[in-house]
């Protein structure tokens, strides 16, 4: 079996304070799937395109404008960082970040607390979300051919945080680090999840395109 690749989608909606208003692609971030389709019609194929059911992730997988089939699986979508930002306001005031330093810190904060539990009843705990998306990747891993996955930076830094075996200042390091349609390979072997390749993002390898490299 192929190794499973997936693709954070392309920049949302910067600056939003809820999900409904994030949750669709800027014009940039439509630019970097086309991007990124290029390269990969280029330079490899895919026989199916997996997307989770967020605005941003349908439109990034639509973006791409493979020829490979395109379905949705909903346990790709991105950990709710807007319920668990409101849980960490409400119980601890930590106010929401408004700058890109203020982020960085806001994140470890969001992450500790998540994954200790101290969040508001009725959000999904850390466990089911950790079980939702490897069950999403066993899942994929049982199709014939080689498939491509489009789902969002959360996801991708728990994939890794799984199978590194990191710790909280080491996942926020890795959540910081997940280009908008950056390209992350997983095996799923018999003994656990195998990280194998980590933010690629050589469809940005042009000098009229460094600087629409983005991460938040």
């Amino acid at each position: 079996m192929y190794d499973l690749t997936l693709i954070r989608h392309g920049q949302a909606q910067t600056g939003a304070k809820t999900e409904a208003s994030y949750d669709n692609l800027s014009d940039l971030g439509q630019q970097q799937a086309g991007w990124l389709g290029a390269y990969i019609k280029a330079n490899a194929g895919f026989d199916h395109v997996i997307s989770g059911s967020l605005n941003r992730q349908v439109q990034t997988a639509q973006g791409l404008g493979l020829d490979a089939p395109h379905t949705v699986d909903p346990r790709l979508n991105e950990m709710d960082y807007f319920g668990l930002a409101a849980s960490l306001e409400a119980r601890a005031g930590v106010p929401w970040p408004s700058s890109e330093e203020e982020f960085s810190t806001h994140v470890p904060q969001l992450l500790t607390a998540w994954r200790e539990g101290d969040i508001e009843d009725g959000l999904e705990s850390y466990a089911d979300f950790c079980g939702r998306i490897t069950g999403a990747l066993e899942d994929a891993d049982q199709l014939e051919g080689r498939v491509l996955m489009v789902t969002s930076a959360g996801v991708i830094a728990t994939l890794t945080t799984l199978s590194l075996a990191l710790d909280v200042p080491a996942k926020c390091k890795v959540f910081m680090n997940v280009a908008h349609t950056s390209m992350h390979r997983y095996a799923v072997r018999p003994d656990g999840l195998h990280l194998t390749q980590f933010s690629a993002t050589p469809h940005f390898d042009h000098p009229d395109r460094v600087l629409h490299k983005t991460y938040i």
